[in-house]
């Protein structure tokens, strides 16, 4: 795992971000340790009403969000 923080200005305030950054292999590992597998994994975009000034510099024409990931779990 790798963490690391960065400033970023929000609407005129600046705000330190913390992320946290693991091998997609490292949580599928995790997931299957705990007795569950993947049936989906998404990285949804923006809102669409998402004022552009509270987006990070860099985020004008892509299609997903650069730090999440959501995954659906099925015990098994």
């Amino acid at each position: 795992m790798t963490r690391y923080s960065e400033d970023y200005t929000f609407d005129g305030r600046t705000l330190w971000l913390t992320f946290f950054h693991r091998p997609l292999h490292a949580m599928a590992d995790s997931f299957a340790a705990a007795g569950f597998r993947i049936t989906a994994i998404s990285e949804p975009p923006p809102a669409d009403d998402t004022p552009e000034e509270l987006l990070p510099p860099g985020m004008e024409g892509r299609s997903a969000f650069m730090c999440f990931l959501f995954f659906v779990l099925e015990a098994v």
